[in-house]
């Protein structure tokens, strides 16, 4: 499974950047109390975590642990420490480097749960609106980007009426149907090949979007079922533009 660049990013910033930081500070050593060297080094893992997540906060928390003790304690270049405060500052640069980098972590997860939510609120608003306004057409239109965008696809297609075939099958709670086996999408990503979203009202069939999607990528629980309620709304458009049969 493949990792957001922004999460690679930072993993690489938690296990080259605390050696980084340490080199620069050796000429301070010093001159400058370990306590606020240890410091420097706690505020370069909250950054570190703030970009990434909570695994790479940790590595950061270690890897700082780790190289304050090589570089910057005696003696020098070696993984032991002399002195017993330095000792003492540098668990204490591990113990709160993992606790802060857990909170900076979960303060950018509550910064993009409520960024997403408003994205989706926005998405569906707006297909409402178009719903009771626009053509069914222009409906599912903006239903097939919007899809493309909340689901992070490579792209998306609407088949009118049909049902051919049993490809893979998102389905109303949001999970995944494949050969008629709920698909683990968490563990295992998307399944190979297009991916149905179907699209009735009032128990009829009326179509089905054909999820084209990305390899490795792996939408939340919550993108997928604003999916299936903005297909919802497709239907409800289709719907209205049926036909009203004689009696």
């Amino acid at each position: 499974m493949q990792y957001p660049l922004r999460d690679r990013i930072a993993l690489g910033a938690a296990l080259a950047g605390p050696l980084a930081l340490g080199l620069v500070l050796v000429p301070f050593r010093t001159g400058v109390s370990h306590t606020n060297l240890a410091l420097i080094f706690v505020v370069a893992v909250v950054a570190i975590s703030a970009l990434g997540n909570r695994f790479a906060g940790a590595i950061a928390a270690l890897s700082s642990a780790c190289w304050f003790d090589f570089l910057l304690t005696r003696p020098y270049q070696q993984f032991t420490i002399a002195g017993t405060g330095d000792l003492e500052t540098a668990v204490l640069l591990l113990v709160v480097g993992l606790v802060v980098s857990q909170l900076a972590a979960r303060a950018r997860t509550m910064r993009m749960i409520a960024i997403t939510d408003a994205a989706h609120l926005a998405r569906l608003h707006d297909t409402a609106r178009l719903v009771h306004s626009g053509s069914p057409d222009a409906v599912v239109g903006q239903v097939r980007q919007q899809l493309v965008d909340v689901l992070g696809l490579a792209g998306c297609r609407f088949e009118y009426g049909t049902l051919l075939g049993h490809p893979p099958r998102l389905d109303q709670d949001g999970g995944l149907v494949v050969a008629r086996r709920r698909w683990d999408i968490e563990r295992l990503g998307w399944p190979e090949g297009e991916v149905e979203l179907r699209v009735a009202a009032e128990g009829l069939f009326l179509g089905r979007f054909m999820l084209s999607p990305v390899a490795g990528s792996v939408p939340s629980l919550q993108a997928r079922l604003v999916a299936v309620s903005l297909a919802d709304q497709a239907g409800a458009a289709l719907s209205g533009a049926r036909p009203v049969p004689e009696t």
